[in-house]
Parts: C-alpha cells; structure tokens; sequence
C-alpha cells in the first residue's frame, strides 16, 4: 500500500482511539505486526496554544514509524497551523484529519463527523492543509451524518479532487455510533469511485475477518480499533494470513508479557501512579475469557504501583498455568 509517496510495508493499520493509542500501545501494536500506527485525536486548537497535554499526545518514536497523526478541528487555519507544526518538528509520516467522530462534545463545535454535512467547510479544511504540507495527508470518515450515506461519496470525491492521498472509511452513520453492523458495501463502492487508497474499518475482530474485508471489498488496508485493545496480536494475524502463512492464536504465556509490557511502558510514559491507575482497567481486555478472570479483575482496582502491578499479574499467571497442568493431567 503506498501512501503519497510513502511506501507502507503491509496492509494493516491501527485506528486512531482516543484515549487509547498513545505512544507505548502503539508501540505495542507495531511489535505485534502492525504496519501502520496512529495516533489518537489531536486538538488542532490545542496545539495551536501549546497546551501540553496536547504535545503530550504527539509524543512519537523513531520505532513506531510509519505513524500517523490524527488532527481534529472546524477552523480552516487552525487546521493547517496545526499540520504544519507536526510537519515542521517531523513527528509523523502522514497526517490525517478526522471526520468521523461522533461524540457531542466533538460533533457540536463542527468538527469530526459534522464537517461531513458542511462541504463548503471541509473542502476549505482539505485545501488548507494541503497547502500548508507537503507531506503524505489522509482523512478518515463515516458513512454520513444520516442514512442516506451519500455524505461519503461526495466528502471522497471532494477529497480526492483536492489532494488527500487516501481515506478511511468507518460504515456506519453518526447516528449509529458503534451500534449495528458496518456496512462493508460501501467499502467496495468507495474503491471502485476512488483512484487513491482506500482502508477499510468496522467489525474486525478476527485476522479471518480482516482477509475477508480485503477480499470482499477489494480495500488496500484494514483499519482495526476496538478489537486490538485487548489483542494486538490481531494485527499479525492478518499480515500472516495474507502471506499465506499459518497463524497461531497467542499463547497465554505471550498474552501475559504483553501485559507486563503494558505496565512497564506506560510507567515510563505516564508516570507510576497514573499509569497504574489507567491499567485497572486495561489489563483487563486481556484476559476476556480466561478462568479466574473475574477475581483478577477485582484485584486490578487496588493497583498503585509498579510492583503491585506486576506481582498480581505474575500470580495470575502462575494460578493460570497451574490450572492448566491440571486440566491436562485430567
């Protein structure tokens, strides 16, 4: 899949999620196999004040790249500002704008999935940014405001015409918000319509479903959110899969060093206590499923340390293999 002029060296992506993909999860994912990670939601007004917490997010790392950075914003010239504040410290490789969030706090201002019923804003955004980077520059939508999903096609059009490099698109309506299905038609419809790259999202939970939107809708990348929080390894299970080669869901041992990968990174990140308190509930996507899970979770809500962390899930696992050698002595 190529990008602009830059070369991605797989199929898979890692959509942007706020509150989500900071820089150790995504970390995280490149290491399970991802081929291009992104950042979470980057206020445009944010940077354009220097807000640290907003520099914060756009914290990257030279083995992270490719990255891509996720700007949101209503205002043409904020926009650019920001694009080119990220363009000018070499921060990522690609940027991207959202136009498909659809929390009321976003949607209100005009940003995220509103610009997708304001043409005449979004193509002044798109032509703005553009302008002010030359670097690669995509955008990720939904399929509209409302069910007529025509917003989509117009919005893709109007982007392309003026110079984005490839665009994501999420099938459901703002109305819908993660509910019902996505509607991977529309998928299709887009690449057939586009020359640039088109990436698909919405209801992959399996590297099976991933190959089977690749194959389904002709996209030249799969776009995976929810599904990798709790399995990152899904994205080397697609990338494999596509090779041709066999795959293996991970272990629980693997699972497990991925967990204390968690907490180790984003202690260093965050800090002890805040990075702590964030695993509470984390740590948790990992072991959906899993015997014993319940109590382990109960557990998760009194860390506060590093090493509080760490020998609960050490315990977890010992309790877990112990359990298993018994299953199999039985």
């Amino acid at each position: 899949m190529k990008i602009g002029d830059l070369e991605i060296r797989g199929r898979t992506v890692l959509a942007p999620l706020a509150g989500i993909t900071n820089l150790p999860f995504r970390i995280i994912a490149k290491g399970c196999g991802c081929t291009l990670v992104c950042s979470e939601m980057v206020s445009a007004k944010g940077l354009e004040f220097n807000s640290e917490k907003t520099v914060q997010l756009l914290r990257t790392d030279a083995c992270e790249r490719p990255v891509s950075v996720q700007i949101f914003g209503a205002e043409a010239l904020s926009m650019a500002n920001a694009a080119r504040w990220i363009a000018e410290r070499n921060v990522a490789d690609i940027i991207d704008i959202n136009f498909g969030c659809s929390v009321k706090k976003v949607a209100r201002t005009g940003a995220g999935v509103a610009l997708m019923k304001d043409m005449d804003n979004a193509r002044a955004i798109i032509r703005a940014v553009r302008r002010a980077v030359s670097m690669p520059f995509t955008i990720k939508i939904r399929s509209g405001w409302d069910s007529s999903a025509s917003q989509a096609f117009d919005i893709a059009r109007m982007a392309e015409d003026n110079g984005v490099d490839a665009i994501a698109i999420h099938p459901r309506t703002a109305a819908q918000g993660f509910r019902g299905r996505a509607d991977w038609s529309m998928i299709a419809r887009l690449k057939e319509m586009l020359t640039i790259p088109v990436i698909g999202n919405g209801d992959i939970t399996t590297p099976e479903q991933g190959v089977a939107m690749i194959q389904e809708t002709g996209c030249d990348g799969v776009m995976v959110g929810r599904a990798a929080m709790g399995n990152p390894f899904i994205f080397g299970g697609i990338e494999a899969l596509l090779r041709g080669e066999a795959w293996n869901e991970p272990s629980p041992m693997e699972i497990f060093q991925i967990m204390e990968e968690m907490v180790e990174s984003h202690v260093a990140y965050l800090g002890e206590r805040p990075a702590c308190r964030m695993m509470r509930s984390r740590l948790a996507w990992f072991v959906k499923g899993f015997a014993g899970a319940s109590v382990f979770r109960r557990e998760l809500t009194g860390i506060e340390t590093l090493d509080q962390a760490m020998a609960l899930i050490r315990r977890y696992e010992a309790d877990f293999e112990s359990d298993t050698q018994r299953e199999t002595l039985v």
